[in-house]
């Protein structure tokens, strides 16, 4: 599809240069007339009626099926969440946490997930620590970096894909193999991830993979995902209907958990999100497929890279092209870098700063 009017089906790039896709992607006009005419649909049929009811049990078939081709796994090991965070608390607190136990992170985990940990410690009596994988970023092993920082009680490892800070990719699959030899399970947190990587979840071995749908794919807020590998055991711990069959037995309700990555979820959503989501999808799809778009993205953000480097005072955190859509950089003349953001901004040209790294961050 030729690039301009591709560009077209997205709205909210009409009136700005939009750098920020690693905190929100625009939505694409399918997207948002998906939404409309399904919250229409629901209404003109009655939104808690058989039809209505048939209609979002083929929603919920139809967003697994097209989430789960994205990223190489089966529906049936997918659960709908509402963002990546909703993911990492499932994956966290589903586990059977006793005293002592260890909970490994990277230096360069999200604030949403440490203070996950925070909890975790203050009510279980785990103890948790990070390693220093954002020192791999110009050269070293960060495999290598968390291999030497587990110990005999690490429980679990929690290591993003994609850093959300610096834009490097970290090599799950072999990071998944060093914490397995160690009987450890692998969290990753997928925010930056998914939409713009190229992904084969089952083959990375990774035990649980938690992203949302409203960064790299475009969609809307309030849709994400978290894959839960088979062979490990979680226990749910926010639970509700869409979780259970139920079935009546003595005059008393017999509660039997489902056997698919619905044992998560929880109760009624906005549905019509969901085919907003798979509309978001297939947008991106009519462009190229995930390897297609994954090249592209890599074009754009060594471009953008390579004439950051030319300015004058201006310093990116990574000494090469970025292996991804995000590109940080600082200005050397500045102590906060809010006011040349809020500047940016109000001339149409939007990215986001961050806190450590004390930075500026363009997404792709």
């Amino acid at each position: 599809m030729d690039l301009q009017e591709h560009r077209q089906q997205f709205p909210g790039l009409n009136n700005k240069f939009y750098f920020n896709y690693g905190g929100q992607g625009p939505m694409p006009k399918a997207s948002l007339e998906a939404i409309i005419d399904s919250y229409k649909h629901l209404e003109v049929h009655g939104p808690f009626s058989y039809k209505s009811n048939n209609w979002v049990s083929q929603c919920l078939m139809t967003t697994k099926q097209t989430i789960a081709q994205e990223i190489g796994i089966h529906p049936h090991h997918l659960t709908l969440t509402e963002n990546v965070t909703a993911g990492c608390n499932v994956a966290l607190w589903g586990m059977d946490w006793q005293p002592g136990d260890h909970l490994l992170l990277t230096d360069c985990e999200h604030p949403g997930v440490i203070a996950i940990a925070l909890e975790l410690q203050r009510r279980c009596g785990i103890t948790f620590s990070t390693c220093p994988v954002g020192n791999t970023l110009n050269g070293g092993d960060p495999v290598a970096v968390i291999r030497e920082h587990l110990r005999p009680e690490t429980k679990m490892v929690i290591v993003s894909h994609l850093l959300w800070n610096t834009g490097q990719i970290l090599p799950i699959k072999e990071i998944a193999a060093a914490c397995h030899d160690r009987d450890t399970l692998l969290l990753v947190d997928a925010a930056q991830s998914v939409g713009s990587l190229p992904l084969d979840l089952l083959a990375s071995g990774v035990d649980y993979y938690a992203f949302t749908g409203h960064k790299w794919w475009c969609g809307p807020g309030g849709v994400g995902g978290l894959f839960i590998s088979p062979q490990v055991k979680t226990n749910p711990t926010f639970i509700g209907w869409r979780g259970v069959d139920e079935t009546v037995k003595d005059d008393a309700f017999e509660i039997i958990w489902k056997q698919d990555g619905a044992k998560y979820e929880i109760a009624t959503s906005a549905y019509p999100l969901y085919y907003g989501l798979k509309a978001a999808i297939d947008t991106h799809n009519e462009w190229g497929d995930a390897h297609q778009r994954y090249e592209q993205i890599k074009l754009n953000s060594a471009y953008l890279w390579g004439e950051l480097t030319k300015i004058p005072g201006l310093s990116c955190l990574k000494d090469s092209a970025p292996e991804a859509g995000l590109i940080s950089f600082t200005v050397d003349s500045l102590q906060s870098h809010t006011s040349l953001a809020k500047a940016l901004e109000r001339s149409g040209l939007m990215v986001r700063t961050l806190a450590l790294p004390n930075c500026l961050r363009a997404c792709v």
